[in-house]
C-alpha cells in the first residue's frame, strides 16, 4: 500500500516547476492530488493528464489567482466538493523578483505579501475546517528567511520569514486535532525560475557545502515524507534543504 493511498491533497501554484514535481510524488504515493493555476490552462490541465495516466489516481487542476484570497478560499471549497474532502495542503505558490529595496513600492509589498505569505493563511484557514485527524499542511518557504546572503531580496526575504511565525503558530492550534504544520525552506533548485546555469549560480555553489544546485524532486520527496503517516510526530519546524548553503 503506498503510504498516500485514500489521501486528497492539493498543491497550490503547482502547474510547473517545483509545485509540478510535488504534485508528481504525491499522486505517484497515492493520492489523489488537485493543483492550482493561473496562466497556460491548457499545459495544466496537459499535465493533469500526464500524471493521472502514469499515476494511476485522479488528478486535477483548478484556476486560481493566488494573488486573491477568495479565489484561493474557493479553490479549497472546490477541491473539498469534487474530490471528497482534502487532507494535505501544500502552499507552493509564491514568487520572487531580485530589485532594490529603495526601489520596491507599496505595490511591490501588497503583490508579494498576498501572494506569498496572504495566500497561505487564506489557504490553511480554509482546508483545516475540512482535515481530520492525520492531516498535513506543509508550506514552501526559502532558506533566505534564515540568511539573506546579499542585497536585492530584503521583500521576500521579509515575505518567508513570516512563514515561520505562522507555520509556529498554526501548529500550535491544530496539534490537539492531530493535525501537523511544517515548513520546508529550499536553497538553490534548479528550475526555470532559478536555473543551475543563470547568471547568479556559479557564485551560489561556491557558498554552499554540497556544491551544486538541488533538483525539484529532492523538493518532492522531502514534501511527500512529511505529508505521510512517517511524519506524524513532526511539527511547528522548518526543514532547510539546500545543500548547506545556510550552514
Amino acid at each position: 500500500m503506498k503510504h498516500l493511498e485514500n489521501k486528497v491533497a492539493l498543491v497550490t501554484g503547482g502547474s510547473r516547476g517545483m509545485g509540478a514535481a510535488i504534485v508528481k510524488q504525491l499522486a505517484e504515493e497515492g493520492a489523489k492530488v488537485a493543483f492550482t493555476y493561473v496562466r497556460s490552462a491548457d499545459k495544466a490541465r496537459q499535465l493533469a493528464a500526464e500524471v493521472s495516466a502514469t499515476s494511476g489516481q485522479q488528478v486535477i487542476a483548478v484556476a486560481a489567482d493566488s494573488a486573491s484570497d477568495t479565489a484561493v478560499a474557493a479553490a479549497v471549497e472546490e477541491v473539498v466538493r469534487t474530490l471528497g474532502g482534502i487532507d494535505i495542503l501544500v502552499n507552493n505558490a509564491g514568487v520572487y523578483e531580485k530589485k532594490p529595496l529603495a526601489a520596491q513600492t507599496g505595490a511591490d509589498y501588497d503583490e508579494m505579501m498576498n501572494i506569498n505569505v496572504k495566500a497561505v493563511f487564506v489557504a490553511s484557514i480554509t482546508a483545516m475546517k475540512h482535515m481530520k485527524e492525520g492531516g498535513r499542511i506543509i508550506s514552501i518557504g526559502s532558506n533566505m528567511a534564515d540568511r539573506v546572503a546579499g542585497p536585492g531580496a530584503t521583500l521576500y526575504a521579509m515575505s518567508k520569514s513570516a512563514l515561520i511565525g505562522f507555520t509556529k503558530g498554526l501548529a500550535r492550534e491544530l496539534g490537539p486535532r492531530g493535525i501537523t504544520v511544517n515548513l520546508v525552506q529550499p536553497g538553490p533548485t534548479n528550475t526555470d525560475m532559478n536555473p543551475a546555469v543563470g547568471e547568479h549560480a556559479d557564485r551560489a555553489r561556491t557558498m554552499m557545502a554540497i556544491p551544486h544546485y538541488g533538483n525539484v524532486t529532492d523538493i518532492a520527496s522531502l514534501v511527500s515524507f512529511l505529508a505521510g503517516p512517517q511524519s506524524g510526530f513532526i511539527t511547528g519546524t522548518s526543514v532547510t534543504i539546500d545543500g548547506g548553503f545556510n550552514a
